[in-house]
């Protein structure tokens, strides 16, 4: 059955790589420290990741980037990692304060990350599969 990716603007999305290793170990930090569950969470493989690829005119095959879908508005690379870590449990959000260096720089560091994630953190065969009492938060 095909989800309709609009209907999931309620809360925040974020769209990540399902077989990249560092981007599965990412979300599991995000889920840790997101009490309120203010987040949800699909693989840019997925059908909603795919589908919400091509709402914002991605190409639906670039999984370099985690993206952040935040009350209708795109965020990706360095912009989507600060507006998450601004709604973390603990010293997490403080983390935001790094907004203030230059896009061009927090993104050159971002792209090496991810150019490099595969080789240094390995690659998964298929995209994780939540448990049961997290795959409420997990669309697709």
């Amino acid at each position: 059955m095909k989800e309709d990716a609009s209907k999931h603007q309620l809360y925040d999305l974020i769209l990540f790589d399902g077989v990249c290793n560092f981007c599965n170990s990412s979300i599991n930090f995000v889920i840790d420290h997101d009490t309120q569950k203010r987040f949800k969470f699909a693989s840019l493989q997925s059908e909603v990741g795919q589908q919400y690829l091509a709402q914002f005119s991605r190409n639906k095959k670039d999984f370099d980037s985690v993206l952040l879908i935040k009350n209708g508005q795109l965020f990706e690379k360095s912009d989507a990692a600060l507006h998450i870590a601004q709604h973390l449990d603990g010293v997490w959000r403080r983390l935001y304060f790094l907004k203030w260096i230059p896009r061009t720089i927090r993104d050159m560091i971002y792209d090496l990350i991810a150019k490099n994630r595969y080789r240094i953190f390995g690659k998964s065969d298929a995209c994780r599969l939540p448990n049961p009492e997290l795959r409420e938060r997990f669309l697709g």
